[in-house]
Order: C-alpha cells, then sequence, then structure tokens
C-alpha cells in the first residue's frame, strides 16, 4: 500500500488495517518457518506498512495531525 493510501485512511480504517497487516505479518511467520513462503520481501514490506500506520496513530493521538473526516 502506498503511503498516500494510508494518509487517507481515518483512524477506524487504520486500525482495522493495522490489525489485519499484524495478522498477515503472524501468517508470513509461519509459512518463513514452514519454507512454504515464496517471497521473503513480503515480511518487510509488511513490517513496514505495519510501522508506517502506527506512526500515523501517534501522531493522531499526540495532536499533530488532525484526523480527516470523509
Amino acid at each position: 500500500m502506498i503511503r498516500e493510501e494510508i494518509l487517507a485512511m481515518s483512524m477506524d480504517d487504520l486500525r482495522k488495517h493495522l490489525q489485519e497487516k499484524e495478522d498477515e505479518l503472524t501468517n508470513l511467520r509461519f509459512q518463513k518457518a514452514l519454507q512454504q513462503l515464496e517471497s521473503p520481501h513480503t515480511i518487510r514490506t509488511t513490517r513496514r506498512e505495519i510501522a508506517q500506520i502506527k506512526t500515523l496513530l501517534k501522531e493522531y493521538e499526540l495532536g499533530r495531525r488532525e484526523e480527516r473526516n470523509e
């Protein structure tokens, strides 16, 4: 997912997407342990997306970013 797409999400959407990405990361780690993972790069990109989402949520919490009401 592109950063601009993440920036356009509401806080509720961000929380849902964060949960989905954390679940996806867990599944990817299981696949890696079972040597069924085709592309190890997906773990890295998923971790980065999780970090970006957590950063945005923290910025909203601290008041550094205003939530968009769409």
